[in-house]
C-alpha cells in the first residue's frame, strides 16, 4: 500500500513539474499553454520567470512580493495592500514605501514609481535586471507599470519651448486659503499655453488684469467625459464657445487675471468629472470638490509634473 502511494505521488509531481515546463515553453511562443504559466506564475513569494519582484531589503535579500502585472496602488493596510510573502525580513509587511530592490523576470520593462497611480518620480528595470531602488524611490514606492509607455511632463507639454514648473500641486495650499482643486503651471508672463488634451470649448472668459475678473478657459473632452479648466491666463482672441480644440494647440498666454494665492503669473490647471463650464472655488473654500487628478493626468499621457 505504501508502495502504491508513493508511486501515486511521484506520478503527480512529475506532472506538476511537466505543466510548468510547458507553461514556461507557452510564454516564449503564445498559444493555450500561455495561461499555464500565468497560474503557475502566482503571488507566492517566490520570484519566477515572468515576475517582476520587491525585495525588503537591497540587493535582492529579505521577503520578496512577486507580480504578474502592473499595480496602481500597492494599498496602505492590511490586509487588504499587496505584501512581501516571502520568507525573510519584511514577510507580511505591506509593500508600499518599504521596497529597496527589484528583479525583473518578466518580458517587458518595468517602471516603478514614487506615487500611486503611475505618477510621480520613476525608475525603470529591463528584462531581466536586477538593481536596488534609487535614493529617491527606496522605501517610497507606490506603484509599477508593465511596458510604461513614454510621458510627457504637464509643464513641459503647457508651454512647450523650455517648459514650466508646477509652483501649486492638488490640494497643495499649506495655509487656510482653502483647497486648491486644480495644478498651478509657471513659465513667464506672455508664454504660449497649449492645449492639453483635445476637446470642444464650453466657456470662455476674459478677465481684466490684475485681481479683478477671472480668466477662465473651458474644454470638455467627450471621450473621457472630463472637462480641462485654465484659469488666469489671457485666452487667444477669437477662442469662443462651440469651437473645438486640438491637442497641443495654443489657447492662450500666460497672465495673471482674476483671484490666485500666490499673486504671480501662473495657469492655474483642473480636471473637473462631466461636461463644466467654471472651475471650482479654491480660495477661501474650505471643501475639495474635484477627484485627485493624476490617474486622468496619467491616462493622457503625462507625467504630473
Amino acid at each position: 500500500m505504501r508502495t502504491r502511494n508513493k508511486a501515486l505521488i511521484a506520478a503527480t509531481a512529475a506532472t506538476a513539474l511537466g505543466g510548468a515546463a510547458f507553461g514556461g515553453v507557452a510564454l516564449s511562443g503564445g498559444g493555450l499553454a500561455s495561461a499555464s504559466l500565468a497560474s503557475a506564475a502566482g503571488r507566492n513569494g517566490v520570484c519566477e520567470a515572468g515576475e517582476f519582484c520587491l525585495y525588503f531589503n537591497s540587493g535582492q535579500q529579505g521577503s520578496v512580493s512577486d507580480f504578474t502585472g502592473s499595480v496602481a496602488d500597492y494599498g496602505a493596510k492590511q490586509p487588504s495592500c499587496f505584501d512581501f510573502k516571502g520568507s525573510g525580513a519584511g514577510k507580511g509587511r505591506c509593500v508600499k514605501n518599504a521596497a529597496a530592490s527589484v528583479w525583473n523576470r518578466s518580458s517587458k520593462t518595468v517602471r516603478v514609481y514614487f506615487n500611486s497611480n503611475y505618477g510621480g518620480t520613476y525608475q525603470d528595470f529591463k528584462t531581466g535586471a536586477k538593481g536596488n531602488l534609487s535614493a529617491a524611490l527606496k522605501n517610497q514606492n507606490a506603484s509599477h507599470q508593465f511596458s510604461p509607455s513614454a510621458r510627457t511632463n504637464m509643464s513641459t507639454a503647457l508651454y512647450k519651448a523650455s517648459g514650466g514648473r508646477i509652483t501649486c500641486g492638488f490640494d497643495g495650499y499649506t495655509s487656510t486659503v482653502g483647497r486648491h482643486e486644480g495644478i498651478d503651471i509657471a513659465r513667464s508672463v506672455g508664454s504660449d499655453v497649449h492645449a492639453l488634451v483635445a476637446g470642444t470649448v464650453t466657456y470662455v472668459a476674459r478677465g481684466a488684469t490684475g485681481r479683478s475678473g477671472l480668466s477662465t478657459i473651458a474644454i470638455y473632452n467627450a471621450a473621457a467625459n472630463k472637462t480641462v479648466i485654465y484659469l488666469h491666463t489671457a485666452p487667444r482672441s477669437g477662442l469662443k464657445a462651440g469651437q473645438a480644440v486640438a491637442r497641443g494647440q495654443v489657447i492662450a498666454d500666460e497672465s495673471w487675471h482674476g483671484v490666485s494665492s500666490s499673486g504671480s503669473a501662473h495657469t492655474h490647471v483642473e480636471m473637473r468629472p462631466g461636461r463644466q463650464t467654471h472651475a471650482s472655488v479654491s480660495v477661501g473654500d474650505p471643501h475639495l470638490d474635484n477627484p485627485n487628478p493624476t490617474a486622468f493626468w496619467v491616462s493622457q499621457g503625462y507625467n504630473v509634473r
